[in-house]
């Protein structure tokens, strides 16, 4: 990849565009805001102004409802050869690039996953997707081409790309993110509401849990209504927790202490056993839980699969590994030269290597 557009130097665009300029990428930058466009620029992330002709790759990175609009308008003045977005929801803005006749080929959805306390290009960072997964959505109809240049910003971002289905996408991001993000709200309007005083007592546990309390309540409701319903239904799920966690705690409470129900004779057992029943899912380290990124290392192997010069084959891969339900942790394609065929090495964990590597076989792809 020699040149890219960002369109969009808020701290996800911005970062994207220090981290192609450091890999010496030509950049170009793209934003409504005028300010953000220039601020941006002067931190060393591209130059403010329209490129000479279409660049290998423009990146849109604006809010999930606005990626089809500003996506239609860049394909419709040939301003690049390939298209990406960055949006934290899926569904929402590929159903959109459908209903504006955008070209599919030419366009692979991808979300990074990683973000920071400062909004705006000020809190951009050119290291600031390494080692963090990468989510691409690519459509049965997305060009070879395309897939590859879009695999390219990733690796050139040094993040971990990571194939899903775009509905799948917002399912996981609902649980992992955008929940959490209500009840961190929540939760800090709790400690506001309670006052100064207490307020002031709060440490490092309620910050963990809060501070992305502090992120951009405007981008956030954005991210909110494009995964509405997936949002929805993880809160329903997790409220529901908490209505059985707070009978739980009821029934912990001492006899005679007010909102504790009316259990004569329980014992310190069956006490207990109430406490292991609210917490014994939790195996006290977090391991199991939070295996991602910066965890114990997973023992892997790499399966290599030939792919044919023939629009469509990558996404037809990917969506086959999708579709075995494998955890692929790497990507990387080995280019032919003339004449010869493609190479793609796909990490996944050893557990999962020999059905990932049936899978394919009954899909017809052989597997080396």
């Amino acid at each position: 990849m020699r040149s890219a557009l960002v369109v969009g130097t808020g701290l996800i665009g911005t970062s994207v565009a220090l981290a192609l300029v450091t890999r010496g990428v030509q950049v170009y930058l793209s934003d409504v805001d005028r300010t953000a466009e220039l601020t941006a620029a002067s931190l060393g992330a591209g130059l403010a102004e329209e490129p000479a002709g279409p660049v290998d790759l423009a990146v849109v990175a604006v809010p999930p409802g606005a990626v089809g609009g500003v996506l239609a308008g860049l394909q419709a003045r040939g301003a690049a050869r390939h298209y990406t977005d960055v949006a934290s929801a899926k569904s929402g803005p590929e159903r959109d690039a459908v209903a504006l006749g955008c070209d599919p080929v030419r366009y692979v959805g991808g979300h990074p996953l990683a973000g920071g306390e400062r909004p705006g290009a000020l809190g951009a960072r050119a290291d600031l997707f390494e080692r963090r997964s990468w989510v691409l959505t690519p459509r049965p109809e997305a060009g070879t081409e395309t897939l590859n240049t879009v695999l390219e910003l990733v690796a050139l971002c040094r993040a971990v790309p990571v194939v899903m289905e775009a509905a799948a996408h917002d399912r996981v991001l609902a649980l992992l993110s955008h929940a959490p993000y209500v009840v961190a709200r929540l939760l800090a309007e709790r400690v506001r509401r309670a006052g100064r005083d207490t307020a002031e007592l709060s440490g490092p546990g309620t910050g963990d849990l809060t501070w992305t309390a502090a992120a951009d309540p405007e981008l956030w409701g954005e991210v909110l209504r494009a995964n509405a319903a997936e949002v929805a239904d993880a809160v329903d799920e997790l409220a529901a927790d908490l209505r059985e966690a707070a009978a739980g705690l009821r029934g912990l409470a001492a006899p005679g202490e007010p909102g504790r129900p009316d259990a004569p004779g329980m014992s310190g057992r069956e006490d207990g056993g109430m406490m292991r029943g609210l917490l014994g899912e939790w195996n006290g380290d977090g391991t199991g839980v939070f295996g991602g990124r910066g965890g114990p290392p997973v023992r892997s192997r790499t399966l290599a699969v030939p792919i044919g010069d023939r629009p469509g084959e990558l996404a037809r891969l990917f969506a086959d590994v999708a579709g075995a339900g494998a955890n692929v942790t790497d990507v990387r394609l080995e280019h032919p030269e003339a004449g010869r065929t493609a190479l793609v090495h796909l990490a996944v964990a050893e557990a999962q290597a020999g059905a990932l590597e049936r899978a394919l076989a009954a899909r017809e792809w052989p597997v080396g």
